[in-house]
């Protein structure tokens, strides 16, 4: 590889995610902005693994879902860093269109697909579930692409997922499944017991068969950076995110919230951005 060109790992989740689709659509894109980058993706357990690996180095960067990258950057003495904001993750469950429940109380007691172990959507999924005090019977994944036909073969009751375009809701949907989200009963309570999530909405459209927004909680997930990441490549990955932003709206719908500004809009606080990012933020007026 020529000596100029900076070659970097891009950990993402297990196949059948949104993670590994956004994660190659990124990589493809921001590589094309800037012909001294070469981001090349690897799969990884999601983003519970990918922290860890992060930390050690052996990741360059990381797809980090939103309560999994608040915990991490909270840490004491943490050098991990926000490169930037991916999109935010709206969280719903799926079920197939005959289903009887209508409300997330109606799972209690039903095998409910979270995801797999390593990845944040289970995390969230989980929270919400525990802050409503509402037990399911877990199913957990060896890989993210095996949730969709428990539930429309009838072996789930449900699939926890999140985020517009999430490969798992697009089949579910596909086949005539909808959608269960919280009712504003559940986001205020939800949200007084996870300070960790939002209020966000699922916009009409974002599936098929879907046809108003969803009011619901989620998260922004993250690009995160190793500690010893240079500053050089921290400003060079910023500058080609930002020009990557139009192709890459265009590649991946989810895609259309990775922006320098919601970077800067979703940051916890600045201080958690990368040095790099920072001083391309402040050059462009952010």
């Amino acid at each position: 590889m020529n000596p100029l060109v900076v070659a970097l790992i891009l950990g993402t989740a297990t196949p059948g995610g949104g993670f590994p689709v956004y994660g190659d659509a990124f990589a493809e894109m921001v590589n094309a902005q800037d012909s001294s980058l070469a981001i090349q993706t690897q799969n990884t357990k999601g983003s519970a693994e990918n922290v860890p690996l992060l930390e050690a180095g052996k990741l360059d960067l990381g797809l980090v879902a939103g309560e999994i990258a608040t915990a991490a950057l909270a840490k004491p003495g943490t050098q991990l860093r926000i490169i930037t904001a991916m999109y935010s993750s709206p969280g719903m469950f799926a079920v197939r269109g005959g289903s009887p429940a209508r409300a997330i109380a109606d799972l209690k007691g039903q095998p409910v697909v979270l995801g797999t172990q390593g990845s944040g959507l289970t995390v969230m999924g989980r929270g919400v579930l525990e802050a409503l005090g509402i037990e399911v019977k877990p199913i957990f994944l060896e890989k993210a692409a095996d949730g969709p036909a428990m539930v429309l073969e009838g072996r789930a009751a449900a699939l926890w997922g999140a985020g517009v375009g999430w490969p798992g809701f697009t089949a579910v949907a596909k086949a005539g499944g909808r959608f269960i989200a919280p009712n504003e009963s559940d986001i205020a309570t939800i949200l007084a017991k996870n300070r960790a999530l939002k209020a966000l909405t699922m916009p009409a459209g974002s599936y098929p068969g879907q046809d108003a927004p969803l009011r619901t909680v989620g998260s922004w997930s993250f690009v995160l950076a190793k500690p010893e990441l240079p500053e050089e490549i921290g400003y060079k990955l910023a500058r080609a995110i930002h020009r990557a932003e139009a192709p890459l709206a265009a590649r991946l719908p989810q895609a259309r919230e990775t922006t320098m500004r919601n970077t800067r809009n979703a940051a916890p606080t600045p201080e958690f951005l990368h040095p790099g990012v920072a001083k391309y933020l402040k050059e462009i007026g952010l």
